[in-house]
């Protein structure tokens, strides 16, 4: 049993730091992270449109399954944290090998690594050093770095470019590493919410989407907030005007629209709907005296406003929906299809009150014989409230960190290759002295090819003008000889 026990260790790093299962866990977290993409995400998108674009069925099981908060769910967050200890053991396991031979590359060539290099040339020369030496100064001058290797029996050079492309691979998994920490930080200690607030209101508290409340650093104040319609009357684009409150004074404004957020203190605050409280706000009546020019005016409950310097009129009832019965009104309902407004009309200098209804649906004027003034209804503006999606993202900077590194690591991986070229006097089968020139590269050959050749005809032609090739190599200028090829 204590053997099987101390088995389980040694079975989950196994199991982990085998490549297949890194690739594996990668695949499905892309998986998700496409599920995230395609289906429509909370908070960026308002529930409106969600509602548009799936049934309440489906949407219900969208959400019970996570499907519309992927990002936040408990067993993406587990994928992230499998996959990043897969990738930490990969590392690991592989991180020895590379690094011997990125700090102690080869240097010195043998006769069986040369028999074996696929790319490599041979040039007679008449002496080892003047040789070496016009290699020297071919490599300069094409730009290659030169390194002399010293050796009595065989003395060479050698040369490499790129040589941290080897670890190019440790940069994106550092760079993955960074955005799924990112990401686990956002589901762990992130959260989203939402507010409500009216014109002129200040707020900071937000309704936790987990249930509850939670209080902000710092307020959030609406100055604004309205509604632009196609020529249709269907909803075009909400916007709301804010401002962050901080002891009393207003340190940040924006207007936000969808997906346009306001970012303060790594809070985001994303418009997601947009409304009418069902509460009146103000009642623009045209006043028209018995002897005068008509007058506009905004009446708000309970607040009187000055006709003359005897007369107030003040809106003192307002039912959105009325019916009559027994000549009386009741209301039917909060919707304002269908509204009453109860006007009161007072002599301050007697103290009489005139009690008039206005029904804008049946007349919109309204007048009595104990005033002199008639009302007539112009328009009515309804309380609206902007709805904010609130989120906090803390892990966000690690995510664009890891994004900046991965396309550093992809960079350096795709575009700079690692090329080696070694250079030695030795003497050939014939018992010649020849310059051996063989070179490779991990990947992009082809290229290599090219750069090698070119490197080939510089050296020769540096062997020539210093006339490092014997008489007889001269006259019969032998053809270059790569792998495979005569």
């Amino acid at each position: 049993m204590a053997f099987s026990l101390l088995s389980v260790p040694k079975r989950i790093h196994k199991t982990f730091s085998n490549l297949r299962t890194g690739v594996i866990l990668l695949i499905l977290v892309g998986l998700a992270s496409a599920l995230g993409t395609f289906i429509l995400q909370r908070p960026a998108t308002d529930p409106e449109k969600l509602a548009r674009a799936y049934s309440p069925a489906t949407l219900h099981w969208l959400d019970r399954l996570g499907l519309t908060d992927v990002f936040h769910t408990w067993w993406f967050l587990t994928l992230l944290g499998l996959v990043s200890l897969s990738i930490i053991l990969v590392s690991i396991d592989r991180f020895p090998n590379a690094w011997r031979f990125y700090a102690r590359p080869y240097r010195k060539t043998d006769s069986h690594f040369r028999s074996a290099l696929p790319n490599k040339v041979e040039l007679p020369i008449s002496n080892t050093e003047d040789g070496l030496n016009a290699a020297e100064r071919a490599l300069k001058k094409t730009g290659w770095p030169v390194e002399r290797i010293a050796d009595r029996n065989e003395p060479s050079l050698y040369s490499e470019r790129h040589r941290f492309s080897v670890m190019s691979v440790y940069l994106v998994h550092a760079s993955l590493l960074l955005i799924f920490a990112g990401g686990i930080i956002d589901g762990v200690f992130g959260f989203s919410g939402f507010m409500a607030l009216q014109k002129g209101q200040t707020s900071n508290t937000i309704e936790l989407r987990a249930g509850g409340t939670r209080q902000l650093p710092f307020a959030v104040k609406c100055n604004g907030a309205g509604q632009e319609n196609y020529a249709d009357g269907s909803p075009k684009r909400w916007w709301s005007k804010l401002a962050v409150v901080e002891n009393g004074q207003d340190v940040e404004t924006k207007e936000i629209v969808v997906n346009d957020p306001l970012i303060h203190n790594g809070l985001r605050f994303y418009q997601a709907s947009f409304g009418t409280t069902g509460k009146l706000e103000g009642l623009k009546v045209a006043v028209t005296p018995a002897q005068g020019v008509p007058s506009e005016i905004t009446l708000t409950m309970n607040q009187p406003v000055q006709l003359d310097p005897k007369t107030t009129v003040t809106l003192a009832e307002y039912i959105p929906d009325f019916f009559v019965r027994d000549n009386q009104i009741f209301k039917r309902s909060d919707d304002p299809v269908n509204p009453a407004f109860r006007l009161q009309v007072k002599n301050t200098a007697t103290g009489e009150e005139a009690k008039l209804w206005m029904f804008p649906a049946y007349n919109a004027a309204a007048q009595g014989e104990a005033t002199s003034y008639k009302f007539e209804y112009r328009d009515m503006e309804m309380a609206t409230y902007t709805g904010l999606e609130v989120s906090h993202e803390p892990g966000q900077w690690l995510v664009w960190a890891g994004v900046l590194l991965m396309g550093a690591g992809l960079f350096v991986a795709f575009y700079l290759v690692h090329m080696r070229i070694w250079i030695a006097a030795v003497t050939d089968p014939r018992g010649n002295l020849v310059l051996w020139i063989g070179g490779q590269a991990n990947k992009n050959r082809d290229r290599f090819e090219q750069k090698f050749n070119e490197l080939v005809d510089n050296i020769r032609t540096e062997l020539e003008s210093a006339s490092a090739i014997p008489l007889s190599a001269q006259r019969e200028r032998p053809e270059l000889t790569l792998a495979g090829m005569k």
